[in-house]
């Protein structure tokens, strides 16, 4: 029986994935959860009490696996630049990704302050992640250029996502090569 429950869980997280990365938060509904699923609509609400209990879940599931691919390119880079380098190409690498998109959808959507705050939260750990190696750099404040950083990448995620002119490689290129010039600089 517990094995079942899990097995619906994770069906409707992938369903919530999906609908999120497809149509945005406003996508995300009890009777699409149950469609996709093939689950009666009453019983979404046995596992999820709200659309906002279903987007705590994702994020609890999700950004941790996203946040460990980000570190895990980081560790594999000596250089604290090559660090920096990393930090933003794989956050950018993973536009693409239906967690990513889901997490973006999420994050641009109305939400309850307890879903916010474990977004917020998710968010502080990534920021975190590159902390040391901006200390390794001479930042004389590296938590504040690492929010800063953070900036850099949100706004070239934002580019990508939106389609832009620019093929998604160029932006990359873009946000790191302002992100280490910055960093040189200050």
């Amino acid at each position: 029986m517990a094995e079942h429950r899990t097995m619906q869980r994770g069906a409707l997280l992938d369903a919530a994935r999906s609908l999120l990365s497809e149509g945005g938060t406003e996508a995300l509904t009890f009777p699409a959860l149950a469609e996709r699923t093939g689950l009666a609509r009453s019983s979404v609400y046995e596992y999820f009490r709200s659309r906002a209990a279903v987007v705590e879940e994702l994020c609890a599931v999700d950004f941790p696996v996203w946040a460990a691919e980000v570190e895990a390119a980081m560790a594999s880079e000596e250089s604290a630049e090559g660090k920096v380098e990393a930090y933003v190409r794989k956050q950018l690498d993973l536009v693409g990704d239906r967690r990513h998109r889901a997490v973006v959808a999420i994050s641009a959507g109305e939400l309850d302050d307890g879903a916010r705050e474990k977004i917020r939260a998710a968010h502080g750990g990534l920021v975190a992640m590159i902390v040391e190696a901006l200390a390794d750099l001479g930042q004389a404040e590296p938590r504040l250029s690492a929010m800063l950083l953070q900036g850099i990448v949100d706004a070239a995620v934002r580019r990508i996502e939106l389609g832009a002119a620019e093929h998604p490689d160029a932006i990359a290129d873009a946000a790191v090569a302002m992100a280490l010039t910055g960093l040189r600089r200050s």
